[in-house]
């Protein structure tokens, strides 16, 4: 499905809403100029068993930058207990929570809170350090990049931190984007950049910005972006594409490393691509993009509140297939580059398992409730979170369930497998909740948690 054309929905817009969608904006005066192009882009392809950039002192959300969810190397017990658990979150926002993770060498659990706390753990639960910061409001929902001991992650103030993993001391702070709302999205790090999309109030719409990873200073954005992006920044660097999505149910795509715009794809909402603008910004109601993509052959992977599942071109943002769910779609899916597999979740309380090349259905596994986190596979075995307060374990080649384990609230982050261990988070169960949070009562916080093999 090509995108329309975008003209007839911007005449909709207000001439004040208009102000600086059309293109990138000017780099600020306190900022460098970001200049990098193709040829700059020198590398070894790595095979989807790693994942970029090919370095030991670096981890990202969903094991790396083409958000794979993928981790070929770990193993997953037969039968699991809860070794710790601490509480972290405490918001009523339905916003999918931050996933604990953890840092390379694996000594060190990060887990940002929406409390606008960011929390430190060894991997026996011991508590290492607690940072607060100026995002008291809704907090965390991002989860870090870490590299060379520094973590990195957005809060719902609008700020990006930098974090000593030794410590817990913010090196830096920025918020220098052009007075934003929130980062909800995890930074994505290549050489030196942090590329990471902000989200606006008013109007709602959004921008994809590189940041020095060093010292904090913007080096670029690009503000084309309507809607307010949740989704991470994720990178192909063999197909030399940056790719990120909005609420306005449109997937983007730059060149990588030049960050010349490359072509945008546009969900379909219940009255298809040419449904009625929201006020303030062309966002077919819908159609909303809310989970980062996955990339894999040449192509993204993505779902949509529109109840549709696709595969597009990331050459040319063509559609190659989509599957009809039924039910919306927001999770982030998880790709199996060996079995040529990509595992989705949706409102339909199931989790599927697609033929990567041509999205017919492989299996179909009942997990009691809507999907809206992060699948992750370590090709044995799918990891999933679920609205059912359970975790779950399921065989990756049929679907079976290996393990549930139950909860407080529900299960919105990646459920991470690393050295034998098992770590995810939940929100908090809360009354009085209607998209405000003032009156909120909070029953029972949103604990973070660590499940290791029975055996």
């Amino acid at each position: 499905m090509p995108v329309p054309d975008r003209r007839r929905l911007l005449e909709a817009v207000s001439a004040a809403g208009l102000v600086g969608l059309a293109g990138c904006t000017s780099p600020r005066a306190d900022s460098h100029t970001y200049d990098r192009d193709q040829g700059d882009l020198a590398h070894d392809p790595l095979p989807y068993t790693e994942t970029y950039p090919d370095d030991d002192a670096i981890t990202m959300y969903r094991g790396g930058l083409r958000r794979l969810g993928y981790y070929p190397d770990e193993t997953v017990p037969d039968s699991v207990s809860k070794n710790w658990a601490i509480p972290a979150n405490y918001i009523g926002h339905t916003a999918a929570k931050s996933t604990p993770l953890p840092t390379p060498d694996g000594e060190t659990v990060i887990i940002p809170a929406d409390s606008g706390r960011v929390h430190a753990r060894d991997p026996k639960g011991r508590h290492l350090w607690t940072t607060q910061t100026e995002a008291t409001y809704q907090g965390f929902h991002g989860t870090p990049a870490v590299v060379d001991g520094v973590a990195y992650v957005g809060g719902y103030d609008g700020a990006l931190y930098a974090f000593d993993v030794a410590s817990g001391e913010v090196l830096w702070r920025t918020d220098s984007f052009d007075d934003p709302v929130a980062i909800g999205s995890s930074p994505a790090y290549w050489e030196g950049v942090l590329y990471v999309a902000i989200e606006y109030r008013r109007p709602k719409e959004g921008a994809l910005w590189a940041v020095d990873a060093e010292t904090g200073a913007t080096l670029w954005s690009d503000d084309r972006i309507w809607g307010m992006p949740h989704p991470s920044i994720a990178i192909d660097p063999d197909a030399e594409r940056l790719v990120t999505a909005s609420n306005d149910g449109v997937c983007y795509a730059w060149e990588f490393p030049s960050l010349e715009f490359a072509w945008e794809f546009q969900a379909g909402g219940p009255d298809g691509p040419d449904g009625d603008p929201q006020e303030g910004g062309a966002f077919t109601w819908g159609a909303q993009l809310k989970g980062t993509t996955a990339l894999y052959d040449s192509a993204a992977f993505f779902g949509s509140w529109d109840g549709r599942f696709y595969r597009v071109s990331l050459s040319d943002g063509s559609e190659e297939w989509s599957i009809d769910t039924g039910k919306r779609v927001m999770c982030d899916p998880a790709v199996d580059p060996e079995r040529d597999v990509v595992y989705m979740g949706g409102h339909d309380d199931s989790v599927r398992a697609l033929d990567a090349g041509t999205g017919e259905e492989v299996w179909r596994a009942d997990v009691g409730g809507d999907v809206i986190g992060a699948l992750a596979t370590t090709g044995e075995t799918v990891l999933v979170g679920s609205y059912d307060t359970g975790a779950y374990a399921l065989d990756a080649e049929t679907g079976d369930r290996r393990w549930r384990v139950g909860n407080r609230g529900t299960v919105t982050s990646e459920v991470v497998p690393r050295d034998g261990r098992i770590y995810y988070a939940e929100r908090a169960v809360v009354s009085n909740y209607d998209g405000e949070d003032a009156d909120v009562i909070v029953d029972v916080p949103g604990h973070a948690y660590c499940l290791v093999g029975d055996s």
